[in-house]
């Protein structure tokens, strides 16, 4: 039986289409994959079934009985409360029955009169019964479970929410969402701000979840660990595909295999029929217009050139072999030692990824290499002319008064290559014609964050460093960003959970475990 239906649901802003005559359903234990590009409707899917938006035409349905739950990358708690506290909230009940239970037990004690006795120790078994029932036993496991795999420690889990970062009320909105137990889960980026551990943590949960969940997410390793159905938003229209984001690549291929033929023939056919007209001596504008189809008929079956584009832009670059070397550094805050004794090297087509529990050090490790920290022990020594680019300075600094094709077109190979090639450049990276005119101040964080992107990857610098880029990319971007590294010939430093990521451009890896220290390996 469906717990969510989406039935001939057209939805529009004004004159904008998002999709159209969707026909959509939820099975309870099922596990759904949303993608798409940027704009394609994701969000707004959520927003319908949430009833925060209203569909152009058609109707969306709920069960009744069913309780939604919905998590955002935006999510956050707030308050004075702890996340403890909050957590335990949701408990309520379970914690009146403990105090009821301890209550029992101190008049237990002291008791004399057996008909009182016997109340108390009746009242004592339906306690019981109604604990066994709620699993309350466990709830301060649970609890201490879900806080310790999300990454709070004892200070920070016994903290008031609004002394926490935006990442980590984040998450602790997170763990409210996973402890409240829902019949379906409406996930939008949640391995946002997660380490690998706390990834793996929620895939674990997520098998055990006996509800229904619909994810949208970048983090496609997390998609094919968890999804059993996968949902392309494409051309309006939701295209299905049955398995996981490998299944649907598979398949996908298969079926543009399949279109592409299908193409084929529909240009033999207006091949001949064109001869056919021209022979007849029909008129201009018909024959105008089968010109104007197979052109457009040309354009979708033939593929984006990524890699020839890219190359060709990358190919007048020029890098030493040695470009860095970091000798013994060490890093402390408030006394406590983040990391000590690093040391390694960098070299040209180096693809370095840094990996580790969140708060191990990568971070501080990225600022000290930038230049935004000074190290308290040991040196990091860039060699004469190279320079890096970081993307998040990038991303801060851009000019949110500038275009998005100026702002890339006026320095680094911007600056040589034709705009032709950087505007195609950005075409991939999903901005519209109409996008590269618009103003960077007007665009979307994930737009924002495309254009020093952009920025960084046509730079021309030495060393591109970039900390937890796929955070703010659609797939779309992020598999033109893995390109572009992956043919860039000076050298990559990242900061990354991303698996898959890691796993496609990483050469280098610098791990830091808590308990083995740090690192460093081939790959």
């Amino acid at each position: 039986m469906s717990v969510i239906r989406l039935e001939n649901v057209t939805k529009k802003y004004e004159d904008t289409l998002i999709f159209r005559d969707i026909y959509f359903r939820v099975s309870k234990g099922e596990r759904i994959g949303l993608i798409g590009r940027n704009g394609a409707g994701k969000s707004t899917v959520f927003k319908l079934i949430m009833g925060k938006e209203e569909p152009t035409a058609g109707k969306v349905e709920l069960d009744p009985q069913v309780k939604i739950s919905y998590f955002s990358q935006f999510s956050e708690l707030n308050g004075g409360l702890s996340v403890q506290q909050e957590l335990e909230l949701c408990f309520e009940q379970v914690a009146l029955i403990e105090r009821e239970l301890s209550e029992i037990g101190e008049n237990l004690g002291i008791v004399t009169d057996d008909a009182q006795m016997d109340r108390l120790l009746e009242r004592q078994a339906e306690l019981f019964e109604q604990m066994e029932h709620l699993d309350g036993w466990n709830v301060s496991v649970e609890i201490d479970t879900v806080l310790t795999k999300l990454g709070f420690n004892e200070r920070s889990r016994n903290q008031p929410v609004d002394e926490l970062s935006g990442g980590w009320r984040n998450r602790a909105a997170l763990a409210k969402m996973l402890i409240e137990m829902p019949d379906v889960v409406l996930l939008d980026e949640p391995t946002n701000f997660l380490d690998i551990e706390g990834i793996v943590w929620l895939e674990q949960w997520l098998h055990r979840f006996n509800g229904a969940m619909i994810l949208v997410s970048h983090d496609r390793q997390f998609i094919d660990r968890v999804v059993t159905r996968t949902i392309e938003i494409e051309n309006y229209h939701f295209q299905e595909y049955d398995g996981n984001y490998t299944d649907y690549i598979r398949k996908k291929k298969m079926r543009k295999k399949v279109l592409d033929r299908q193409f084929e023939w529909e240009e033999e056919l207006l091949i001949m029929e064109s001869e056919a007209i021209d022979s007849r001596s029909q008129k201009k504008t018909s024959k105008d217009r089968l010109s104007r189809k197979l052109t457009d008929m040309k354009k979708r079956v033939d593929p984006h050139p990524v890699n020839v584009l890219i190359t060709d832009i990358y190919e007048n670059l020029r890098f030493p072999d040695k470009l860095c070397e970091v000798k013994g550094i060490g890093q402390t805050y408030d006394g406590r030692s983040i990391f000590e004794n690093i040391s390694f090297d960098i070299q040209k087509e180096d693809r370095l990824a840094i990996v580790g529990p969140n708060g191990s050090g990568k971070s501080t490790l990225i600022k000290v290499l930038t230049g935004q920290e000074t190290p308290e022990s040991g040196e990091v020594i860039w060699e004469k002319g190279v320079s890096y680019a970081y993307f998040n300075r990038m991303w801060d600094e851009l000019d949110r008064k500038d275009t998005v094709s100026h702002a890339v077109n006026i320095s680094g190979l911007g600056l040589n290559a034709t705009r032709k090639k950087v505007n195609k450049f950005l075409t991939m990276l999903q901005f519209s014609e109409i996008d590269l005119s618009k103003v960077i101040g007007s665009l979307s964080g994930g737009q924002q964050a495309r254009v020093a992107l952009a920025k960084c990857l046509l730079s021309g610098a030495t060393v591109i460093i970039l900390d937890e880029p796929t955070n703010h990319l659609d797939l779309t971007s992020i598999q033109v960003m893995e390109q572009a590294l992956i043919h860039f010939p000076g050298a990559v430093i990242t900061v990354s959970h991303d698996r898959f990521f890691i796993d496609k451009i990483a050469t280098k890896m610098l791990t830091f475990d808590p308990i083995l220290g740090i690192s460093e390996e081939n790959v």
